[in-house]
C-alpha cells in the first residue's frame, strides 16, 4: 500500500527560511533609491529605537511558538509592566524595574501552568491574560497616563553609548542571550524537542511541564522588558496604549522569520530580521504618505504568505 509522506519543495523551504532576508534587502534598496534622508544615522537610530520593544517581545514569542504554542498576552504584559513602574519609582529605578519584571514572570507562570499542568490550549490560556492583564494595568494606573520624571529611566529611553541608543544595546544583548539559550543549552534542546513531538518527549523522560512553564516565564519577562523600554522611550506610562497589537507584530516577526507554527524549531536571527522588516514596511508607508493602518493590512498579508510557505505538501511514497 502506498505510504503518504509530507514534503516541501526545496525552493519553498529556501523561501521560507531566507525569504525574510531577501525582502528586507529589497526594501532597503527601495528606500535608498526613493526615500529622502533614509541613509542617515539619525533615521537609522530612529528605526532601531522604534522596533526595539516589538523585537524584545518577539524573542519570547519565538520561544513559545517553538514549543508549538502562542502567547497572546505579550501586549498586555507590556502594559502591566508600564503600569507597575511609576508605582515603585519612589523606591529607586532598580526596585521598580524588578517589580515590573516580577509582574511579567508571574504572568508567565500563570499562562505556563494553564498550558503545562491544566492542559488548556495556549491560545485560550494566554487569551485570558490578553484581556485581564490590560484590565489590571488600567486599574493600577487609575486609567490615566502618568508622566515619568525619573532621570535614570529617561536616560535609559533617550541615552546612547558610542552613538548607539541604550535601548538598542539592550535588545542586542537580549538577542544574543536568547540565541545562546536556544542553540547551546540543555533547556534550548529540550524546548525544541517538546515542540517537535511532545508525546515522544514525555516518553523520553524530558521535563516537559517544567520546560513549558519556564518558556512562558521567559516570554513574560521579555514582554515586561519591552514594556519598560517602551515606557522609557515615550517618557510616560500609558497602559491603554503601550503594547497595543504587540502580539500581532511579534507573531508576524517570528513567523516571517522562519519559525514554524507547528513548533520544533526556533530561528532567532530570522525573528530579528522579521521585526526589522515589519518596522521598515510601516516606516516606508508613512514616509510615502500612506496611512499607518495600511501597515496592518500588509502585516496580515505577510502572515498569510508565511503560513502558506510553512504548510507541508502531501505526496505519495512507495
Amino acid at each position: 500500500m502506498a505510504e503518504t509522506t509530507v514534503t516541501q519543495p526545496p525552493a519553498t523551504r529556501r523561501l521560507r527560511d531566507y525569504g525574510v532576508y531577501a525582502a528586507l534587502g529589497i526594501l532597503v534598496l527601495y528606500n535608498l533609491a526613493f526615500t529622502e534622508n533614509f541613509a542617515t544615522l539619525a533615521n537609522l537610530n530612529t528605526q532601531l529605537v522604534q522596533v526595539t520593544p516589538i523585537l524584545i517581545a518577539a524573542l519570547g514569542m519565538a520561544l513559545v511558538i517553538g514549543t508549538e504554542g502562542v502567547d497572546l498576552s505579550v501586549g498586555s504584559v507590556m502594559a502591566l509592566s508600564a503600569a507597575l513602574l511609576p508605582l515603585y519609582l519612589g523606591y529607586g529605578l532598580m526596585p521598580a524595574i524588578l517589580v515590573a519584571l516580577l509582574g511579567g514572570a508571574l504572568c508567565g507562570i500563570f499562562s505556563g501552568t494553564l498550558v503545562a499542568v491544566v492542559g488548556i490550549q495556549p491560545i485560550v490560556a494566554t487569551l485570558a491574560l490578553l484581556v485581564g492583564g490590560r484590565g489590571l494595568a488600567l486599574v493600577l494606573a487609575d486609567g490615566r497616563l502618568k508622566d515619568i520624571r525619573n532621570p535614570m529611566l529617561l536616560e535609559l529611553g533617550s541615552g546612547s553609548v558610542l552613538g548607539i541608543p541604550i535601548v538598542v544595546l539592550i535588545a542586542a544583548c537580549l538577542t544574543l542571550v536568547v540565541g545562546f539559550l536556544v542553540r547551546y543549552t540543555t533547556f534550548g534542546r529540550q524546548l525544541v524537542a517538546v515542540g517537535g513531538n511532545r508525546s515522544a518527549s514525555v516518553l523520553a523522560g524530558l521535563p516537559v511541564r517544567r520546560t513549558l512553564i519556564v518558556t512562558y516565564v521567559i516570554s513574560g519577562v521579555l514582554a515586561a522588558v519591552a514594556g519598560i523600554v517602551a515606557t522609557a522611550r515615550l517618557t510616560a506610562s500609558d497602559p491603554s496604549a503601550i503594547g497595543q497589537l504587540a502580539e500581532l507584530s511579534a507573531i508576524t516577526a517570528v513567523v516571517v522569520g522562519g519559525t514554524p507554527l507547528n513548533g520544533g524549531r526556533v530561528r532567532i536571527l530570522g525573528t530579528v530580521a522579521g521585526a526589522l522588516l515589519m518596522q521598515l514596511i510601516s516606516a516606508t508607508l508613512i514616509k510615502h504618505n500612506l496611512p499607518s493602518s495600511a501597515a496592518l493590512v500588509v502585516q496580515a498579508a505577510i502572515i498569510v504568505v508565511a503560513v502558506l510557505l510553512q504548510r507541508p505538501r502531501l505526496g505519495g511514497g512507495g
